[in-house]
């Protein structure tokens, strides 16, 4: 697939995918696709069945046509422990490999390859260009800083590296997110490829990788597809598809699939698929650059929201900000992820909606404009199972039953991952 003016794509990881087979690739990118979704950026790491899930996946790609993928070496998984580091010459050989089969994504004419991480690695770059005639946009995000205020431009600003993806997606403190990470990266790349990383959610509880934080995700998926409309990057990265360990999921759970080692408890009863349909409209406002000309097709409610207020059980140890990175200051995590329900309704024209937790008193809210409207509803320490209604001129347009918000917490535990569901 030659590139085209916009693109979305989804990180989808290659080191959860143990199991899969063809046809399974085929279901997730059929439902990416369904979505908008353009194609999936395969992390690689140091897993022994990488060889083969990279077969399965641009076999079924290439089935499926108009899907496409590019690969992204997972610095921070592969270096030391998990696997040992990548090389030039290996990463040459995989980008060589994949480059000629028909489902390969490219950029002005070059294949397309990013990283997670890696900035140590950047002068191996320097031959894998010379060696693939690659498009190379890396994340290396930890450098932002660096780049922009400590005279590392040089790091972005040079003729191998031709754009760059951002994992500075999610908010720093109990406020939402804002475009200036947005508006930094551009200072930074000036004329190259700004990928724009967009994600729904973050919490993580893995022990054995020295991990247990969670960021803000109220608001952050319906704040981060409007600032795409307003930054109009080149390329968007949904970060991610199927990384359960922290989370930010938007695509199906599989019984084969491989959670990484204590994720089961939080990720494996939590659907996150209903997120997926915000995106055909939102990608093709994107695409299209105006949003007032998508029309609606379908009228849907979207909810979103953990299932256990804050105070219900151990927070586990779970803090508010990444308790490993100095710069953050550290929050109790109920005040990160609210006790409240993230509510889309994308409706054809001005609705009242209303939200009732259980047989409490319920909340009226007004859909304003036709498309897509957000909401933020509060528990107010309300419990019970949650019905969400869409009426005008007096009748029920639409309805749903959502989750059930308990202080019953599974072995005692706060459940900060969300539930995610729809009409």
């Amino acid at each position: 697939m030659q590139a085209q003016a916009k693109a979305v794509f989804a990180h989808f990881i290659v080191g959860n995918a143990y199991g899969f087979t063809t046809e399974t690739y085929a279901k997730d990118m059929a439902l990416a696709s369904a979505a908008g979704i353009d194609g999936f950026a395969m992390n690689i790491a140091g897993d022994s069945w990488t060889g083969d899930q990279l077969n399965f996946a641009y076999e079924a790609a290439a089935s499926l046509g108009n899907f496409s993928l590019f690969l992204s070496f997972d610095h921070a998984a592969n270096d030391g422990a998990f696997g040992g580091s990548f090389t030039a010459a290996n990463i040459a050989s995989y980008i060589n490999t994949y480059k000629i089969q028909k489902a390969q994504y490219f950029y002005n004419g070059a294949p397309v390859a990013s990283t997670f991480e890696g900035p140590a690695h950047a002068a191996d770059w320097i031959n894998v260009k010379a060696a693939t005639g690659c498009f190379f946009i890396p994340d290396w995000t930890s450098r932002k800083g660096a780049a922009l205020y400590d005279g590392e431009a040089s790091l972005f600003d040079n003729a191998n590296v031709d754009g760059a993806l951002s994992w500075d997606v999610w908010p720093n403190g109990p406020t939402g997110i804002s475009t200036m990470i947005d508006t930094d990266w551009r200072k930074i790349l000036g004329d190259k490829v700004y990928m724009m990383g967009v994600s729904p959610w973050f919490y993580t509880n893995l022990p054995a990788y020295g991990k247990n934080w969670l960021w803000r995700g109220d608001n952050l998926w319906h704040d981060r597809w409007e600032q795409v409309l307003e930054i109009q990057p080149e390329i968007v990265e949904i970060l991610t598809w199927n990384d359960y360990g922290e989370s930010h999921y938007i695509g199906p759970l599989h019984a084969s699939n491989n959670f990484p080692p204590g994720s089961e408890q939080y990720a494996a009863a939590n659907p996150h698929d209903a997120w997926r349909d915000l995106l055909p409209y939102y990608i093709a406002a994107y695409k299209s650059g105006n949003s007032s000309s998508i029309p609606v097709t379908e009228e849907k409610i979207i909810w979103a929201h953990k299932i256990n207020p804050a105070n219900s059980g151990s927070a586990s140890g779970t803090v508010g900000n990444n308790a490993n990175d100095n710069d953050q200051t550290i929050y109790p995590p109920g005040q990160l992820n609210l006790d409240a329900i993230n509510l889309d309704v994308i409706v054809q024209e001005p609705s009242q909606v209303t939200v009732q937790i259980g047989n409490n008193p319920p909340s009226v809210l007004q859909a304003n404009v036709a498309g897509p409207n957000h909401f933020l509803v509060y528990w107010n320490g309300q419990t019970g199972t949650v019905t969400y209604t869409v009426s005008r001129n007096g009748q029920t347009v639409l309805s749903t039953t959502g989750a059930t918000i308990t202080s019953d917490c599974v072995n005692g535990i706060v459940n900060w991952n969300a539930v995610v569901g729809s009409s």
